[in-house]
């Protein structure tokens, strides 16, 4: 899963001006940090549900996404 992760979703996310990590899969749960514009993105829910769905397709796995939102280390607060 980490290597699809990093490999397909992230550097799509990365072309939005995201930034996203892979952290954890386990029991069908993905876990991802995200940062840069995705810390404080309104429409988060659209892009997770955006991952699962683009896993089921291309991997056959019903997932869900648990997100965590961090700013990047240079930004204020």
């Amino acid at each position: 899963m980490e290597e699809y992760i990093n490999s397909n979703i992230i550097p799509r996310v990365r072309g939005d001006g995201g930034w996203a990590e892979f952290v954890s899969f386990e029991d069908n749960v993905l876990t991802l940090i995200f940062r840069g514009e995705c810390s404080k993105c309104v429409i988060l829910d659209r892009c997770l549900a955006w991952i699962c769905q683009e896993v089921k397709k291309d991997l056959g796995m019903d997932i869900r996404v648990n997100p965590i939102r961090r700013k990047p280390f240079f930004w204020d607060e």
